[in-house]
């Protein structure tokens, strides 16, 4: 039974990869935070098949202790402070988790096993101000926040230690991939939440900062495969995932509201407070590299994961 640790397991991203890690017959132990509350709701119905191990990117000797104690053949880096806005208000915890956080956790591989496969979880807001458009693995980053800024360290880093050391190290490029399972404070998730808000009465507005901002959006259920199909690999190496296709902040309400039946004018307010100190107007992938390498297609449209989402949320509001 071949054993994967998985940083930020009560996360989207990590409960959809602890399912289908379980799936393929893997023992999955989850690194979270030592706190008087660890918030696992995201694991409900898989709590029991899973472990917890208690670890932090801000401290080595926790990870290192992780690594002897469970002899990983994987280890899935997916935690992290992830919060476009709050990297502006906190920027140094930003760096220090998604950014260095990465070098302790690479640093403890590569003394306790360097055969661990390892995956690190970069970010299409690595490209920030693009220059290129579609976005492939060898477009060149401009970061446009602290959070963009640490994800590049983490992806350099990520390919130095591979070079350097010889490490199986993998690096994910992936663009905006949502679900019913995203936070609250996600644009995404703000607008479908609202909506089921909104048509059961319970909320008269909805307060958005740049509408016209455009996002390559996929369904997170759909991108952890393609973390896994990474690591199956004979050689690590960069991959690009994405849809390959681009949608405004202003279609995601047109598809959420009208859903329901409404019209996303009558409801959504421009608010300046929303907008981001440095914008990143237009991201979209060119994902033709994993879909070669890796055999990897996405399985949910944008207007699938839309409905998906409020389909959702309309639940949550009917309990």
């Amino acid at each position: 039974m071949p054993v994967a640790i998985i940083t930020g397991i009560n996360g989207q991203d990590g409960s959809y990869l602890a399912e289908l890690l379980l799936k393929k017959g893997y023992r999955v132990v989850g690194m979270v935070r030592r706190s008087s509350t660890v918030t696992l709701e995201r694991l409900e119905g898989i709590q029991d098949s899973i472990e917890i191990a208690q670890g932090d990117l801000l401290d080595q000797s926790s990870m290192v202790s992780m690594l002897e104690e469970y002899q990983p053949d994987e280890v899935y880096n997916l935690a992290a402070q992830s919060f476009v806005p709050t990297s502006w208000n906190q920027p140094l915890l930003t760096s220090e988790v998604t950014g260095l956080g990465v070098t302790r956790l690479l640093e403890a591989i590569r003394l306790v096993n360097p055969k661990i496969r390892y995956y690190q979880a970069s970010s299409s807001e690595m490209f920030g101000k693009v220059l290129e458009v579609p976005q492939k693995e060898t477009t060149p980053f401009y970061p446009r926040s602290p959070y963009g800024v640490a994800k590049v360290y983490g992806h350099w880093i990520t390919i130095n230690y591979r070079e350097s050391y010889d490490l199986f190290a993998t690096s994910g490029i992936l663009f905006n991939h949502e679900s019913p399972r995203r936070g609250f404070e996600f644009v995404t998730r703000k607008i479908s939440y609202s909506v089921a808000k909104i048509k059961n009465g319970l909320q008269n507005e909805l307060r958005l900062g740049n509408l016209d901002s455009r996002r390559d959006w996929g369904y997170a259920g759909d991108y952890v495969e393609a973390m896994w199909l990474m690591l199956q690999q004979e050689k690590p190496d960069n991959f690009v995932i994405g849809m390959g296709e681009t949608h405004s902040v202003r279609e995601f309400c047109e598809l959420a509201f009208g859903h329901v039946g409404l019209k996303y004018q009558d409801y959504v307010v421009r608010d300046e407070r929303f907008y981001r100190p440095a914008e990143v107007d237009l991201l979209i992938s060119d994902p033709s590299k994993a879909k070669h390498q890796l055999g990897w297609e996405p399985g949910t449209s944008f207007k699938e994961l839309v409905e998906m989402m409020v389909e959702a949320d309309l639940r949550l509001i009917s309990k």
